[in-house]
């Protein structure tokens, strides 16, 4: 069956229910406070009642949220559980702690889980709030609000139960990766009024669900339709009124929506809002993935009650059998990895900083695509992907078995809680609804077109079972290790499958082949059999401490922009060939000085359909010393890189990775180092094995040191050991230290910042008033949302606004008011042209003045617009012959402005502004000039235009806003 063109149009944004304020921030709003830190925590005990008010938990463990049952050894604690997992991690966690909540009785109080592996009970107070027992995958939220004492001190009690169970997915098995335990993502503290925006994953009308019916690349606009969620817990009727403001980078307002409706007692009440943008339009795209802000804000009878903050990016994305896919109408080749939140030691328990590192360490190689394997991945990396432009396909939490009906009851709520948690990220395209290594599932495929219609989704077959097509998913995501079965009739997408060249070439050779996700990005734990005893990781591009391994940086070669080579291969004894990854037209060897070698990249079928193949040098005689690759672009050297023969260990080298990233005082925050075993040259020593111990000073901690985890010292991998550092709560130098016996230590150290437990700091948003003015004839055609002043010819022209507290304006030709003269309806083609296709003339030497009196005290920003108007009237005008007596074109005109501003300040001139002319504006911009001024309130200003030649001007239309 073919697939003929599918269209996936929306606005994406990044919801969470976070406080932010507008330039004047009310109080009494929305509140959410991370309460990561200063949790006790006790391990095992799972029948106990470990959550009475008066237990006595001293002797607990002192931990901070993320936090694992237990740390992980590389050999993963010596269990030999197969891959249905039955006993690792297994196990109970007890986490408690003391939260304040408001004084106000009025208020509601929540708590939030981002994720908890994988049954989770919560005690306040001693009494039982409630369960979630749908996974560990998806967050949750807990109203605590009649359990709390308001204004004091409350007890939180969470069981974090992992034991096995058949009805909770992925188990009950086998999987292929391990599933963690413990409290493992963030956790808040949310206060909100009685009238409230909804969590998103409350129901099918909460929350905040956003698309755009409309998104044209072409001409830059896009509508934009925005659902909320408000719920009145008060005893009565509510008249309550919803307005969305969407905010630019600039945090100017673009675009407010306003609804009003009457909420029942204790009823929830869906808003719907609708909008466009024309002007200043931005799309959100891999390469420029430009961010706005929805600000959405809650009144009750007048009163602001509640305020929410969403980042958001337009985009459009399209499929077809011609040209693959198109993101904003470009082709795009969808190239990039698998990954899963594992990470050394920690398991799952990562913070968010980490995850956008994982984020920016794929985007620098290139890559434009990420699976999330096997399961919905932490917000803070759907976010990462948001800001740095790359798209996501996302999946509900399995592996490989389906379970019994209550089994797939709970997939069902854990793929709903997922689309309406990450639906509005521009990020996220395609939800994956099949189960891995299985054909399509029908209905995790209608779970998530009825939750989201308006994305992409993706089954997951195997060549040896299940149907090799879509089925009814919009997209073929086939596993690609080997022969695989394709019609051809179809787009396909390599949803995992080997990695390298090789594997992108392959699926270089056809639009149908929309593109390849390797497997994987990172080393992952799993109890799939492994040779290495040491080391339970498998797979992966880079190690499960994000170390790249050998062939990674083709990858950045193949799909980079800006000059680059590298130099793959050792330089040592043996050597029989060298390769390098460039993305240069040539590379050549040069050895102790001396050129080698020059030759294009290598030419055989594996590589026939890439831009950048790997360039394959043959060594007949190898000789000691210093290689250098050099990439030329028309025989310019434009990149390098340089090995040297290794020698003996001689020294460490120790860089902690702080690109991109901060760390954070907060307890909980990790930064991960590198100690490099090198000769006395800086060579690093890929073949060297042995250990590595580390030291830290400052308010830190090594992760694992003197524990089970056998993280210090720690063994090399390719010559490289790491170490997790986590901040302690003070700020300040951390210094570490890498060492090991006959080597010269290695130092390195970083300042940790500040924390602050608001979960999201408020933005200024710059909500300013703003009049568009139409000028023109008694006549003239005014549409949208423009205010008509009308003038006569000879007259100057005099209007008072009710906007900005009230102004008048003036307009008149100077030295002489009479030539003054006022164009009516004529028809220019372009945007805006019913604006620019009437106007006024000044006609006069000295030029045309318009004049501000009564401006309240502040600055101002005034859009004006010069443009000589030409009619295209045809005889389908009804005012061909109106248009026909018209004699002001024949007035000389000015092409170019000198434009005048007196205010409080002063007189400022900005020469040669353009005065553009004609019928037909349909691909050119009107002429227009851009003035800042600041009223003192008192005083009028004065802004003239005037031609340095004597030449008449010409004022079309004007802006005036409230500036900053």
């Amino acid at each position: 069956m073919k697939k003929t063109i599918q269209i996936l149009s929306l606005l994406c944004f990044i919801c969470t229910l976070n406080v932010h304020s507008q330039t004047q921030q009310e109080k009494g709003t929305r509140t959410k406070k991370s309460i990561n830190f200063g949790w006790k925590f006790h391990l095992g005990d799972p029948d106990g009642a470990l959550y009475t008010e008066k237990l006595d938990d001293s002797k607990w463990e002192s931990v901070n949220v993320p936090h694992s049952l237990e740390l992980t050894s590389m050999d993963l604690n010596g269990n030999q559980d197969d891959k249905y997992q039955k006993t690792f991690m297994r196990n109970v966690g007890w986490y408690r702690r003391d939260i304040a909540v408001t004084a106000d009785t009025s208020k509601k109080v929540f708590l939030e889980f981002e994720g908890v592996h994988q049954v989770t009970n919560v005690w306040v107070n001693g009494k039982h709030v409630g369960e979630y027992a749908v996974g560990g995958y998806t967050p949750f939220h807990f109203d605590i609000s009649k359990y709390v004492t308001y204004g004091g001190k409350n007890q939180v009690t969470v069981k974090a139960d992992n034991r096995k169970s058949d009805i909770i997915p992925p188990d009950p098995g086998p999987m292929d990766y391990i599933k963690f335990g413990g409290l493992y993502r963030d956790v808040y503290l949310v206060e909100t009024n009685p009238t409230h925006v909804t969590f998103n994953w409350e129901s099918d009308i909460s929350g905040q669900n956003i698309t755009t019916p409309t998104v044209d690349p072409i001409n830059l606009n896009g509508t934009v339709n925005i659902k909320t969620g408000v719920r009145n817990e008060t005893n009565q009727t509510q008249k309550t009124t919803v307005v969305n403001r969407l905010v630019d980078k600039n945090g100017l307002v673009v675009l407010k929506l306003s609804q009003t409706k009457e909420i029942g007692a204790g009823n929830e009440v869906q808003f719907n809002e609708i909008g466009s943008i024309e002007d200043d339009f931005h799309l959100w795209s891999t390469d420029n993935p430009y961010l706005y802000r929805v600000n959405t804000t809650v009144f009750e009878n007048g009163k602001l009650v509640d305020e929410t903050e969403c980042k958001m990016g337009f985009r459009k994305i399209e499929m077809n059998n011609m040209q693959g896919v198109l993101l904003n109408g470009k082709p795009i080749k969808l190239i990039g990895v698998n990954r899963h939140q594992h990470y050394g030691f920690i398991g799952d328990a990562m913070p968010n900083s980490l995850h956008y590192k994982d984020a920016l360490q794929i985007k620098k190689l290139g890559m434009n695509v990420i699976r999330t394997a096997h399961y919905p991945h932490d917000n803070a990396f759907i976010e990462a992907c948001d800001e740095l432009g790359i798209l996501i396909y996302e999946e509900a939490p399995t592996w490989m078995s389906i379970g019994s009906n209550e089994w797939f009851d709970n997939y069902e709520k854990a793929a709903r809680t997922m689309v309406r948690n990450h639906r509005n990220h521009p990020s996220v395209f395609i939800w994956g609804a099949g189960i891995n290594h299985r054909g399509y599932v029908p209905r995790a495929h209608n779970i998530m077109k009825q939750e989201d219609p308006t994305r992409f989704t993706a089954s997951q077959s195997s060549r040896w079972t299940g149907w090799q097509n879509s089925g009814l998913t919009d997209i073929f995501a086939q596993m690609i290790y080997g022969d695989y079965y394709w019609s051809g009739d179809e787009p396909i997408l390599a949803m995992e499958g080997k990695r390298g060249p090789e594997a992108v070439n392959d699926f270089m050779s056809s639009p149908m082949k929309i593109g390849h996700i390797a497997w994987t990005a990172h080393a992952y734990y799993t109890f799939h059999p492994n040779p290495d005893k040491r080391d339970k990781s498998r797979s992966g591009m880079m190690t499960v401490f994000r170390y790249p391994r050998p062939g990674l940086f083709w990858y950045q070669s193949e799909l980079t922009k800006v000059p680059f080579t590298r130099l793959e291969t050792d330089w040592k004894e043996g050597t029989q060939e060298v390769i390098v990854y460039s993305n240069a037209d040539q590379v050549e060897l040069v050895l102790n000085g001396k050129i080698i070698a020059t030759q294009s990249p290598t030419i055989k079928d594996d590589y026939k359909n890439l831009k950048h193949a790997p360039f394959h040098f043959k060594i007949e005689n190898f000789e000691k010393g210093t290689l250098t690759a050099n990439g030329l672009v028309e025989g310019q050297k434009m990149s390098s890189d340089t090995k040297m023969t290794p020698e003996a260990p001689d020294h460490i080298i120790l860089e902690l990775d702080s690109e991109g990233r901060k760390l954070t005082a907060d307890g909980s925050d990790i930064i991960v180092g590198y100690a490099k075993v090198v000769d006395k040259n800086g060579t690093i020593l890929q073949e060297v094995d042995m250990d590595i111990s580390f030291s830290v000073k400052g308010n830190a901690t090594i992760v694992g040191d003197q524990t089970a985890a056998h993280s210090n010292p720690m063994f090399t991998t390719h010559g490289v050991a790491p170490v997790l550092i986590q901040a302690g709560t003070a700020v300040g130098k951390i210094e570490v230290t890498a060492f090991a016996k006959g080597l010269k230590s290695g130092k390195a150290s970083i300042m940790s910042t500040k924390v602050d437990d608001n979960a999201f700091e408020p933005e200024t948003i710059h909500d300013l008033e703003q009049i568009k003015v139409d000028l023109g004839g008694n006549d003239q055609l005014v549409q949208f949302d423009w205010t008509p002043w009308n003038g006569n010819d000879n007259n100057a022209g005099i209007k008072t606004f009710s906007e900005m507290g009230g102004f008048t304006a003036k307009i008149e030709a100077i030295g002489k008011v009479e030539n003054t003269r006022w164009l009516g309806e004529i028809n220019v083609i372009g945007k805006y042209g019913f604006a620019c296709g009437d106007g006024v003339l000044g006609a006069t030497k000295e030029g045309l003045s318009l004049e501000l009196t009564g401006l309240k005290k502040g600055k101002y920003q005034l859009k004006t617009v010069h443009h000589a108007p030409r009619t295209n009237t045809d005889s389908m005008d009804p005012n061909q012959e109106k248009a026909a007596t018209y004699k002001i074109y024949q007035i000389p005109y000015a092409k170019k402005i000198n434009i005048s501003t007196t205010d409080k300040n002063g007189t400022t001139v900005k020469e040669n502004s353009v005065v553009t002319e004609g019928s037909d504006m349909q691909n050119k911009s009107f002429g227009n000039s851009t003035q800042y001024f600041e009223s003192d309130g008192i005083n009028p200003v004065k802004i003239i235009f005037k031609d340095p030649k004597g030449a008449a001007v010409w004022l079309n239309n004007f802006e005036l806003s409230q500036w900053y």
